[in-house]
């Protein structure tokens, strides 16, 4: 059975996979949604007048006969292929699975239709049918590995600028997960080194680091300092500048993630009898060498028992910022501060 195709597999060629007439994009990441579809839009109409072959309804409302009669009509202008977008298509699915089915089964127009849809479960009779006879893009957020490739191909492609491995690495840290922040960031690096040349680490640096970047990393050394009154109030500086939640919880997140790995790794090493060092354990989790003792200490600081739960802290903020609690994104993240600030009575490790 054909699976659906990752939206970074996607954007690197589109020309392999062009538009079918039924096409489901899927996923959590807008960044690869809006990309997607804009290339999809890009193959199927080209440029000039072929926007006027298209049409966008919200799946909340629109009927499925309206949709049909739009992919039956022939534009005055921009040829003669349709083009229709079902945003936030998740209720439309639902309402029209059968009459879906039959139309990915036996198109009975020439245009091109375009659910965009959150979920998508993959055993669904309808899922199984685009994926055989349509086109199903991924847009889900690529993995730690398949980003950084991705943000390297990307700055290629779409910026016209060279980007190493370790740089892209570099920037990811730095500004966060968040694709459409990374887009604009390599944008504006572009601009800076020149067409052609390559962002190196040295002007990521110099020019990433602008001071919401500094304040955010400010932000989760006071807390991790156990200061936090101070970290609320860089944080209210951030939200106040117009920074997304999600994006400051993704920069926060990485030496997060590093702290509770060595926490693990300690844990791990008393467990068998062999104890490790901090500072070993921190290395093995990634921690560069001149951020090593700054580390050190604010590992002690949080304590084994709240390292330990870091992941569990952050995973809960991630699904609280992207719609599994009612509980405002401030106070999300603010939350997680206060967690970080507390003072922890046991020392994780002695030496």
């Amino acid at each position: 059975m054909a699976k659906a195709l990752h939206a970074v597999e996607y954007l690197a060629a589109p020309e392999k996979h062009p538009p079918r007439p039924v096409c489901a994009l899927f996923g959590d990441e807008p960044f690869l949604k809006r990309q997607a579809s804009a290339r999809l839009r890009e193959v199927a109409l080209g440029g000039g007048d072929g926007d006027f072959s298209r049409a966008t309804f919200d799946g909340g409302t629109v009927q499925f006969r309206d949709v049909i009669d739009e992919l039956s009509t022939v534009a005055m202008f921009g040829g003669d292929k349709r083009l229709v977008v079902v945003d936030d298509a998740d209720d439309f699915v639902t309402r029209y699975r059968a009459q879906l089915e039959d139309y990915v089964a036996r198109p009975k127009t020439t245009g091109i239709l375009i659910l965009m849809v959150k979920t998508w479960p993959a055993n669904t009779r309808l899922a199984k049918a685009v994926a055989k006879e349509g086109l199903a893009i991924d847009c889900s957020a690529p993995q730690a590995g398949q980003l950084t490739r991705w943000l390297a191909s990307w700055a290629k492609q779409a910026h016209g600028a060279q980007l190493a491995a370790s740089t892209a690495e570099l920037l990811i840290e730095m500004v966060g997960p968040e694709l459409g922040m990374l887009d604009q960031e390599i944008a504006k690096l572009a601009v800076t080194v020149g067409p052609g040349r390559k962002i190196t680490a040295d002007v990521v640096k110099n020019c990433v680091g602008t001071w919401r970047a500094k304040t955010t990393w400010q932000m989760l050394d006071l807390a991790l300092a156990g200061d936090v009154a101070e970290a609320l109030v860089q944080l209210d500086r951030l939200l106040l500048a117009g920074e997304n939640p999600i994006g400051l919880l993704g920069q926060i997140a990485a030496p997060l993630r590093r702290l509770a790995a060595a926490t693990r790794l300690i844990l791990q090493a008393e467990a068998s009898g062999r104890p490790i060092s901090l500072s070993a354990a921190l290395q093995r989790a990634g921690v560069k060498s001149f951020v090593l003792r700054k580390a050190e200490q604010q590992l002690r600081q949080l304590g084994r028992h709240r390292g330990a739960r870091l992941y569990d802290w952050l995973l809960q903020a991630d699904l609280d910022l992207k719609g599994a609690s009612s509980v405002p994104p401030r106070l999300v993240l603010e939350r997680l501060l206060i967690r970080l600030a507390a003072r922890e009575a046991r020392a994780l490790v002695n030496n």
